[in-house]
């Protein structure tokens, strides 16, 4: 009888973290995931996100989670402390803190809550697109590493049209999952509310100097919408709202392919242009 082997996802691996006690684990940067300045900002919010998660004392599901990008991340390990500031009947507040050789690279504050049957709507409608399966994954040329671990199926604004000049909107649109395929839960989908290149390169079609100032997901699913979707391709968009003055908005929705809205962010972006 063949030996069972455990096959482990590399983006398991990127957001695994060595807990050291009292609120503080070490991690270490992985080259997979790296961007044109350090690691890419979407797997950094999971990080975050994931030292949360493996605190004992959480209460509930991730509701929210800011990141705030406050200087560069180097190659190598670094901490991450996690301090629950307060603790509410139905929410749980968490302030997180990533740091090397004590200096202070990101912070993120995050919401936990627990989540129970209520009146809903959706006021949003998830854009129009045909079925990923009929729509040809891109193949980037190696731009950054990150974009390896990613199956991306452009419908509108691809990032392979960064050579086709300017655009009169910022809209992208398209399908994405993990590669190889991994089931969606609250890390992947925080880093997939990343996956967008910067608004600003979009219209202009070309590469300017950018990167993320700070981050907000929101999640709308709980476990159980996450574990439906499995591991099949999430809708995603994104769009500015205004361009200017060396910053940019980013408005993105991420859906399940049945419709129902997984997740909303929003970011700003710096520039230079």
């Amino acid at each position: 009888m063949s030996p069972i082997t455990t096959f482990s996802h590399r983006f398991d691996d990127a957001t695994g973290l060595t807990p050291l006690g009292d609120g503080v684990f070490e991690g270490r940067t992985d080259p997979a995931y790296t961007n044109m300045v350090g690691p890419f900002g979407g797997l950094t919010a999971a990080i975050l996100l994931q030292a949360v998660l493996l605190d004992e004392r959480h209460l509930g599901e991730p509701v929210s989670l800011t990141v705030n990008y406050a200087g560069p991340i180097a190659d190598g390990p670094f901490t991450i402390s996690v301090d629950p500031v307060r603790t509410n009947r139905n929410t749980q507040h968490w302030t997180v803190t990533l740091s090397q050789n004590d200096v202070v690279a990101t912070t993120a504050t995050a919401v936990f809550g627990t989540r129970r049957a209520t009146w809903a709507s959706t006021e949003s409608a998830p854009p129009e697109a045909p079925p990923a399966s009929a729509v040809e994954p891109a193949e980037f040329p190696e731009l950054v590493a990150w974009l390896d671990n990613y199956e991306m199926r452009f419908v509108e604004g691809s990032s392979l049209e960064l050579d086709a000049g300017p655009r009169p909107s910022s809209t992208s649109t398209l399908w994405v999952r993990d590669k190889p395929a991994r089931p969606l839960d609250h890390l992947s989908l925080t880093a997939m509310s990343d996956v967008f290149l910067p608004r600003v390169m979009l219209r202009l079609g070309k590469f300017v100097p950018a990167g993320t100032v700070t981050l907000t997901v929101y999640f709308h699913a709980d476990t159980d919408v996450l574990a439906a979707q499995g591991d099949r391709p999430v809708l995603a968009t994104a769009r500015a709202g205004r361009l200017g003055r060396g910053f940019s908005d980013q408005y993105a929705e991420l859906w399940t392919d049945d419709g129902e809205l997984l997740a909303t962010g929003h970011q700003l972006v710096y520039f230079k242009a």
